[in-house]
């Protein structure tokens, strides 16, 4: 199967609510580089959320969402982390953090009222933000000889495709990002040129 050229997340964070027999659901959705990021965001809900009985949520990361967690926080299994990741698979959005925040109003909602609780929460905050189309690139390395300096540069000027980690000199080096769809075309711009390789980066 053929890998996509691009991918749908959100710009910026924004938030969403959903209420339900005293118990509020706050949502809060944030777009991420990285794995990492997580670990920065959740301590800082927490802290400002110290009252609240439970804070959920789920990430989706990769081009195709292929790395993804989703987390109860103590509510019965399969009625918060599930239905908020779900909430990203079916919109088909990835590179998100999306966490929910609960406020017990002292009845409880059962194992459908939760389900519904925190999808409805989760669907408003995604509701608020700005989905963006993003395209997957690929890092490749980039070799020649001097005298194919400028025919190199010139290709890459009218592709506008930036190039860094440079090193000119009788054997010329770089390093260039670039959309999935355009390597064939540059590919084919560079093989015309005597002494280019074009290497992919593997990451």
């Amino acid at each position: 199967m053929n890998k996509p050229f691009q991918y749908q997340s959100i710009a910026k964070a924004a938030e969403g609510c959903y209420k339900e027999k005293g118990s509020t659901f706050l949502s809060f959705i944030f777009p991420l580089h990285d794995e990492s990021e997580i670990k920065l965001i959740l301590p800082n809900i927490k802290k400002e959320h110290p009252s609240a009985r439970h804070i959920c949520f789920a990430w989706r990361l990769g081009c195709e969402g292929d790395q993804f967690r989703s987390f109860d926080a103590g509510e019965p299994s399969g009625t918060a982390g599930k239905p908020i990741y779900n909430i990203l698979l079916s919109k088909q959005i990835t590179y998100v953090l999306l966490v929910v925040v609960r406020y017990f109003g002292g009845s409880k909602l059962g194992v459908p009222g939760l389900i519904h609780a925190y999808k409805s929460a989760a669907e408003d905050a995604l509701s608020n933000s700005e989905i963006v189309i993003d395209f997957v690139k690929e890092s490749f390395s980039l070799s020649f000889n001097f005298d194919a300096l400028n025919k190199v540069m010139q290709v890459l000027k009218e592709q506008h495709i930036p190039y860094h980690s440079e090193a000119f000199d009788l054997h010329c080096a770089m390093q260039i990002t670039i959309k999935k769809n355009e390597i064939d075309m540059l590919s084919k711009q560079l093989n015309s040129i005597p002494s280019v390789l074009l290497t992919e980066i593997n990451k």
